[in-house]
């Protein structure tokens, strides 16, 4: 069973179809229990930084994340790849969650939010998450802030978008993409059902 988290903060269905379509079943919840007995959590959101994280505080769900994203295959997606990290610049600075070093920056000089379809590099071909997924694979993006890791070797894929930026994370059963895997058609699909089909043994 995967659980996708729910803080309010999220289009859930829709991640919800596009991993079942994947081969996946689910939970949408924000039951700190069903977090910690599923096999696979996935973090999904849109938004902004500082009231995911007042949500995540007030539903109890910051341990639990903590403790699966350290064991579990575990998926971020858009805001929640963001909130993986240290700190973010949005609202001067906000305290994320701290499982990856590095902070989220705002665009500068660039219209935003950088919205619409764009090249996916892929940085790290071993990756799971990107099994037959060819480089320079277009993907679905729509944010304002982008994340700048302290450890590059944590880069999975990037991004053009006025600057390279980073676009993917990988470590061990950790995974995090900026992108919106529900909404890039096919080579979306293809990604979650990659994730739908790992296995703790292979990472």
């Amino acid at each position: 069973m995967i659980a996708i988290i729910d803080y309010g903060m999220g289009n859930l269905r829709s991640v919800q179809k596009a991993l079942e379509k994947a081969g996946g079943q689910t939970l949408i919840t924000h039951d700190r229990r069903d977090i910690q007995v599923a096999e696979k959590v996935v973090l999904p959101g849109v938004g902004a930084m500082q009231p995911a994280m007042d949500r995540l505080k007030e539903l109890q769900l910051i341990d639990p994340i903590l403790s699966v994203a350290a064991e579990k295959p575990f998926l971020g997606i858009c805001l929640g790849l963001q909130l993986l990290f240290n700190t973010s610049t949005e609202g001067g600075q906000t305290s994320g969650l701290g499982i990856v070093p590095g902070s989220a920056r705002r665009f500068t000089g660039l219209k935003v939010p950088h919205m619409g379809w764009n090249q996916l590099n892929i940085e790290q071909g071993h990756c799971p998450l990107f099994q037959n997924i060819e480089n320079g694979t277009d993907l679905y993006f729509c944010h304002s802030y982008y994340v700048d890791p302290d450890d590059e070797s944590l880069i999975a894929g990037t991004t053009d978008y006025g600057i390279p930026f980073t676009s993917a994370v990988w470590r061990d059963n950790l995974f995090a993409v900026q992108f919106h895997p529900e909404k890039s058609q096919d080579a979306g699909l293809k990604i979650l059902e990659n994730f739908v089909n790992l296995q703790e043994a292979s990472l």
